[in-house]
């Protein structure tokens, strides 16, 4: 995202951007030594990946769109974002990550992020 919010922005656009600016900053202070867990909602979707910020690269991803989320009705409620939460920590589980960073990419903590974030500490990371 860029720097500069234009004036023709959606007004609730401009709140997440400067949510996603602050919580940017306190996640570069610890960048390096700890992996950081990002979440992203679409209109159709809910996408969660594991990355390293240090080497650059994403150690474990889950969407809503994968094939085991075939089964449920609507894939970006509460449930399905429960479900992924699971998925992404079993994932991160089997590749060693136990401790990580919540990115929650200037979404408020609520609803399916909050769910996300619950289960993903049930399935056994640490944040």
């Amino acid at each position: 995202m860029s720097n500069k919010i234009r004036t023709n922005t959606n007004p609730r656009q401009v709140i997440r951007i400067r949510k996603k600016e602050r919580i940017r900053k306190k996640i570069v202070q610890h960048m390096g030594s700890i992996s950081r867990l990002v979440v992203y909602r679409s209109n159709k979707f809910i996408y969660a990946q594991i990355v390293d910020d240090l080497k650059g690269n994403t150690l474990a991803q889950a969407n809503t769109g994968e094939d085991s989320f075939a089964s449920f009705k609507s894939k970006k409620n509460i449930e399905a974002a429960k479900k992924l939460g699971s998925l992404i920590g079993q994932r991160a589980v089997e590749k060693k990550v136990e401790k990580v960073l919540f990115d929650r990419n200037g979404y408020e903590y609520h609803g399916r992020i909050k769910a996300l974030a619950e289960s993903a500490r049930e399935a056994g990371l640490k944040f």
